[in-house]
């Protein structure tokens, strides 16, 4: 009896912006429901899945390694440990990507939540996984985590998952942390304050050679409900307001400008295009390129 295979491939994609390579990584999934969003109903929520065929709240977890210049850089970390076995395998597929975690210089994060920067450190241990890279970060996301104040105004899930999470996870990267506000934070590489989903959410705009890339970290969790309903914001953003007009500038400026972009929970790989339906906006899929 002939076997077949017992496990998917290993998630990673290839895709180049002009000179600089970028590397799609997956960290898994997460399974969640409606209950997450804000400013639609259930009803609402599950005939927008039915019409892209989907019967679930899937969210990817994706991570992005940068090539450019000789350097290295991860932008996310995945989330470790903490948020259950559906997640928590960027490690594995870095390693599938050929890259040790010691070779990356810098990593890169779009704020300071547990699927992002839960990947940082060792929980067993307390131990960087990337002993040779510096932490860089929006002013805001240490400012705000690091505030015992706005701690104790947390749930207690909000304080073990974020707070505790954030302070432990960073801790190693103490004395090689940088921030940033906006502007240019590596080869390439240009952050766009995108706030609401935290203080200092930021998006990355990646630009070579008259290619350009946008990656919007959490601007989007569930992208068959936000893309053409961009006011539903998640029970999990500081600012839902601000968190919405954030998706509804990027979504204008990606569509106006035929911007590639991606996210860390859109569909891996992630990547594609805003269009338009009239006043609609509609999420177009990049096709799988063979070539690197």
């Amino acid at each position: 009896m002939t076997i077949g295979p017992q496990s998917q491939i290993p998630g990673v994609y290839h895709r180049r912006i002009g000179d600089i390579h970028v590397v799609a990584l997956s960290d898994g999934v997460l399974l969640r429901d409606h209950h997450m969003m804000i400013g639609v109903s259930a009803g609402e929520a599950a005939v927008l899945l039915a019409r892209a065929f989907r019967s679930a709240f899937v969210l990817s977890v994706n991570a992005f390694l940068i090539f450019n210049k000789g350097r290295v850089a991860l932008m996310e970390t995945g989330s470790g440990h903490y948020l259950g076995p559906t997640a928590g395998h960027l490690l594995t597929n870095l390693a599938a990507a050929g890259v040790a975690p010691s070779a990356v210089d810098t990593i890169l994060l779009t704020h300071m939540h547990p699927d992002h920067s839960a990947g940082l450190t060792d929980m067993s241990t307390g131990a960087a996984h990337y002993p040779n890279a510096e932490l860089v970060v929006h002013a805001n996301e240490p400012r705000h985590w690091f505030d015992d104040a706005a701690m104790a105004r947390g749930t207690e899930r909000e304080k073990k998952l974020m707070f505790q999470q954030a302070r432990e996870q960073a801790a190693p990267y103490r004395d090689r942390t940088r921030t940033f506000v906006q502007g240019d934070v590596w080869p390439g590489v240009t952050a766009i304050p995108s706030y609401g989903h935290t203080p200092g959410h930021s998006s990355f705009l990646i630009d070579s050679c008259g290619e350009r890339l946008l990656i919007w970290g959490d601007t989007v969790h569930m992208p068959e409900v936000q893309v053409p309903r961009p006011e539903v914001s998640m029970v999990v953003d500081v600012d839902p307001v601000a968190a919405a007009a954030s998706r509804q500038g990027l979504f204008e400026m990606a569509a106006s400008e035929r911007m590639l972009v991606c996210g860390m929970h859109m569909h891996f790989p992630g990547f594609g295009h805003i269009g338009r339906d009239g006043a609609q906006f509609r999420f177009v899929p990049e096709a799988w390129r063979l070539a690197i």
